[in-house]
């Protein structure tokens, strides 16, 4: 991993890298994979996940410890039970009232008026996310005012801003299988310089457990 240019080339500017998740609570994490996992089984998974996620972000800050932030959005608990279950060198937030466009874009624009240069935002639902595609994802900001990674569902893994967009999160059908297919609309039409990243898949449903076991997870 060491010798992906994308990785190893330095960034220079301030950049943040956002994780919303949620803290591992019995019946409110992934429930919609409940009926296959039952209760503790999806609330197991969800933490999984989490943990996977922010160790990806970390081997990327690792790198570039210098300009990369992580910062942790959470819901469903208290800032000291996050530290400890993922530990106190993050920065953690409480994800603001609202969909999960307005949650976003606040975020976003939080980051943006500390002086960030260029945000990443992510969830903790795509197992495929690796440190390099987090790497390309920063540079390809120094040259596009958006990147997205497409999701197989519809929707999107990663969202990363040059400058804030506001528009990219007002009327988008959230959950749904058009949110990726809109959010490019928009972009469209405001004339936007964008990169896409590989299309991944999310493990939100029963059907997409299968995708662990390909992984070998």
């Amino acid at each position: 991993m060491s010798d992906c240019p994308e990785l190893s080339s330095q960034l220079s500017s301030p950049c943040q890298l956002l994780v919303f998740t949620r803290y591992p609570e019995l019946g409110r994490a992934k429930t919609r994979l409940i009926p296959a996992l039952g209760v503790q089984g999806a609330t197991e998974l969800h933490r999984q996940l989490a943990e996977w996620a922010i160790a990806q972000g970390r081997q990327l800050q690792d790198r570039h410890r210098e300009a990369i932030q992580l910062v942790v959005y959470f819901t469903g608990s208290t800032a000291q039970a996050m530290q400890t279950w993922l530990g106190a060198d993050l920065v953690y937030r409480s994800q603001v009232q609202g969909d999960l466009g307005e949650k976003l874009y606040r975020a976003i624009d939080r980051g943006f008026a500390q002086g960030t240069e260029r945000i990443v935002v992510i969830g903790t639902d795509c197992p495929s996310l690796t440190p390099p595609l987090l790497a390309q994802a920063f540079h390809a900001l120094a040259s596009h005012d958006l990147v997205l990674g497409p999701a197989a569902d519809g929707g999107y893994y990663l969202i990363g801003l040059s400058h804030p967009i506001p528009e990219l999160f007002q009327d988008i059908d959230w959950g749904t299988s058009e949110v990726f297919s809109q959010t490019l609309n928009i972009a469209h039409a405001l004339e936007l310089s964008y990169f896409l990243l590989p299309i991944l898949s999310d493990i939100d449903r029963p059907e997409d457990l299968y995708q662990l076991k390909i992984m070998g997870r």
